[in-house]
């Protein structure tokens, strides 16, 4: 098991990618903090599977744009498990609307910044320090192919995903000297979040031809997160990994 004796924080984990990164990290023996905002049922059912692997883990239901709530999720962890490890920044609002720049209002500009970018930033700085202080630790950050390429009629989406791209290839190159590894993974599964897509057949059609080998479900790609966060990719930072099958390159 690559995750033995590892404590990780993964937002976002009571469903979807999360969910299956979650019990992924359970398998290959890390103890888990799952971190939903509303699902409570669904995050204490993620927690009881993971229990039920033999590993530890607990519930702390946080927004993660709100950064008193997220320094409380780390204090609650660091005093239940004396340690973080690994940190899965999955969390995001994906209930974009396909609408073009021009029609793109204001609030969903709010709420795709706040809940990528400001989200992703509330989390890693209340675990830096702790991981400065061990000379270790494993960020990995979710962001999309919206966030690489040009992706018209998701440009708050995009842009956000973009500036994750941005941050975690800057937050690589100054917290080596610490032993941080901090890379992406800009994953492609059938969850929810492609229900926005498949409303529009026309753009499904399109997008369904993408995927070279098939569109993966979330446990087919919660591996690719377990080996970034393991020791086996202790010489791999500042990277972002596709792991969508194959829709970046068709």
């Amino acid at each position: 098991m690559i995750l033995e004796g590892k404590t990780s924080i993964i937002t976002g984990s009571s469903r979807g990618i999360g969910r299956a990164v979650a019990l992924e990290f359970a398998r290959e023996g890390s103890d888990v903090v799952v971190v939903g905002v509303s699902a409570v049922e669904a995050a204490h059912e993620v927690a009881d599977k993971v229990r039920a692997m033999g590993k530890r883990a607990m519930v702390v239901m946080t927004d993660v744009t709100d950064k008193q709530q997220v320094e409380t999720l780390v204090d609650i962890t660091l005093k239940e498990f004396g340690k973080i490890d690994i940190l899965v920044n999955n969390a995001g609002d994906v209930n974009m609307s396909l609408a073009s720049f021009s029609r793109t209002t204001s609030e969903e500009w709010d709420i795709m910044l706040n809940s990528h970018i400001k989200g992703t930033v509330n989390c890693i700085q209340a675990v830096l320090n702790h991981m400065m202080e061990r000379n270790s630790g494993k960020i990995i950050n979710v962001v999309s192919l919206a966030g690489l390429i040009a992706s018209p009629r998701m440009s708050a989406y995009g842009a956000a995903k973009g500036a994750i791209v941005s941050l975690t290839r800057t937050l690589a190159y100054e917290l080596a000297r610490y032993r941080i590894n901090v890379n992406a993974i800009a994953p492609q599964a059938m969850t929810k979040a492609m229900d926005v897509m498949k409303s529009n057949q026309k753009l499904w059609d399109v997008i369904e031809k993408r995927y070279l080998l098939g569109m993966p479900s979330p446990e087919d790609i919660a591996p690719a997160y377990a080996f970034l966060a393991s020791d086996k990719a202790n010489y791999i930072t500042g990277q972002i990994l596709n792991v969508d099958g194959g829709s970046h390159i068709a």
